[in-house]
């Protein structure tokens, strides 16, 4: 039974999401503060974080951050705000997804299957992926460039993770939304995934202004590129 760590202020809507929640089997854990999701997160180990980002006592990046220090666990925000703004910094901060107030049920339910299920395929999977003298270990959930610890995003590690998957092979903006975010566009848009790919070339790229890793092709989408360095194509989005 997944657990999961509700952290909303709205007793309506935690009364909604509770009954949903419970009768989908999942184990359901609520806060209505950054001080009651404190305690509780110190309390167990949980499969997913769903968590509103005003509160009485702050906001739920705030302790999206927190909890970014030491897990990669799913992290669903909800909000009030559908800026892109406020999207970009919410994946940023290491969330995984992000839907806006009002929202159907069903469609929140979807993407917490969709989390849960890409989260056990990556517990799951062992081994490490090495090229471009980059090190992923994958049951560690570590990156390492020439030998040195990496500090990413669990939105950079999943993306970074893609490409090293899928070499010198062009993936589509589309494709790759789809595959970490399980979205169609509405709340996760192509200029948010460039936002993406220049803060991981800022971190991977030798020199992020010509990047010789994550490669642009136009028109078509990125590759991570394994063949002869040093014709990186500069991002010009």
């Amino acid at each position: 039974m997944s657990k999961i760590l509700l952290l909303e202020d709205d007793l309506s809507l935690i009364s909604g999401l509770s009954f949903a929640l419970l009768k989908a089997g999942y184990e359901l854990f609520t806060a209505r503060t950054l001080g009651e999701a404190d305690s509780l997160w110190r309390e167990r180990i949980y499969d997913l974080l769903i968590l509103d980002v005003s509160l009485p006592d702050g906001c739920g990046f705030t302790f999206c951050e927190k909890v970014r220090q030491s897990s990669t666990v799913p992290i669903i925000f909800l909000t009030a705000s559908d800026e892109e703004t406020s999207v970009i910094m919410g994946l940023d901060m290491g969330g995984d997804d992000y839907i806006t107030k009002p929202f159907k049920l069903a469609v929140l339910m979807s993407r917490i299957g969709a989390l849960l299920r890409r989260s056990r395929h990556f517990q799951q999977a062992d081994g490490e992926l090495c090229s471009n003298g980059i090190s992923l270990k994958i049951l560690e959930g570590r990156v390492y460039k020439d030998g040195v610890p990496m500090e990413l995003t669990a939105g950079e590690y999943r993306l970074l993770r893609l490409f090293m998957e899928n070499p010198n092979v062009i993936l589509s903006p589309e494709q790759i939304m789809g595959k970490l975010w399980d979205c169609n566009g509405n709340f996760v848009d192509g200029n948010t995934l460039a936002v993406y790919i220049r803060r991981l070339r800022t971190k991977i790229e030798d020199d992020p202004g010509r990047p010789a890793k994550i490669l642009t092709v136009r028109r078509m989408g990125y590759k991570w590129n394994t063949e002869e360095q040093g014709n990186g194509n500069p991002d010009r989005k």
